[in-house]
């Protein structure tokens, strides 16, 4: 018997994953938290597989999950894109300029697929220090601009909050004393935000080791130096903190999406953006 994936499991599975609980997940997407939880016991009858880890912290992802995850956000987006997209050509050229932590998301996978569905446009996808997006956007390089709120070079036309998590690597001890820290080395909110927690906390920590890229966060937390708080969709196989002990939640990212005033009405912006929003 042939098994297929339906597009509202994957959609509330996704939902889920994103919001880091049950219930803000049912909130996001206007249902009750028993139908919401139904929906994904049924997808996972479906795979055959556990794909969350439900406790009282949080719902993260099961290694099943995590491997489900990309796939269930590709097949929403091309599922959102064949609907809007079908029988129009487009043309043209667009910037986009991505917080670093979304450009190694599945947008710019999204992207891809909307520019192979449109042979005639040009994308091009940019992740920068805020100073360099901002001389882009002022010069017309990218006309969009998605980032955090507090960053972007406009006015925000949308705005969406992200869970943070704490992420560790194998064999990372989160009882240890003082709690070694990873942090990405330019000054942000995220930043901030981070030590604002440790601190109210009221638990000696220390940092162990600082990047100013995703990339080497990662390679921090694969080599166990310590704990990161990462958006969810930037968690590898086994880099969720599950253990009571662990550090304490840390408070939504606001991100938000600027585009230039010089680019309303053009049709191959406007489907970029659509492509941003239902992705993000």
């Amino acid at each position: 018997m042939t098994r297929d994936l339906e597009i509202v499991l994957l959609r509330s599975f996704v939902t889920v994953v994103r919001a880091g609980s049950i219930s803000r997940a049912a909130a996001t997407l206007g249902q009750a938290q028993p139908a919401l939880s139904q929906q994904v016991r049924k997808l996972e009858r479906t795979v055959g597989r556990p794909l969350l880890h439900r406790s009282p912290s949080g719902v993260p992802p099961t290694r099943a999950g995590e491997e489900l995850l990309p796939y269930a956000e590709r097949i929403l987006s091309l599922s959102a894109q064949a609907l809007t997209e079908t029988g129009r050509v487009l043309t043209g050229r667009c910037g986009v300029g991505l917080l670093e932590d979304l450009a190694a998301s599945q947008l710019p996978q999204a992207l891809a697929d909307l520019a192979r569905l449109h042979p005639d446009a040009t994308l091009e996808v940019l992740s920068m220090s805020n100073a360099a997006m901002r001389e882009a956007y002022d010069t017309g390089r990218v006309q969009l601009v998605l980032n955090e709120v507090a960053a972007i070079p406009g006015p925000p036309r949308w705005t969406v909050r992200r869970p943070l998590v704490w992420a560790i690597g194998q064999d990372m001890d989160v009882t240890a004393d003082p709690l070694p820290v990873v942090l990405f080395s330019n000054t942000c909110s995220w930043r901030t935000s981070v030590l604002d927690t440790r601190e109210r906390a009221g638990r000696p920590w220390r940092v162990a080791f600082e990047s100013n890229s995703l990339a080497g966060v990662l390679a921090a937390l694969r080599a166990g130096l310590g704990v990161a708080a990462l958006l969810p969709t930037n968690l590898e196989p086994a880099m969720i903190c599950h253990d009571a002990a662990a550090p304490p939640v840390l408070p939504d990212v606001e991100l938000g999406l600027a585009r230039h005033p010089r680019s309303e009405g053009d049709p191959l912006i406007d489907a970029v953006e659509t492509v941003l929003r239902s992705t993000i």
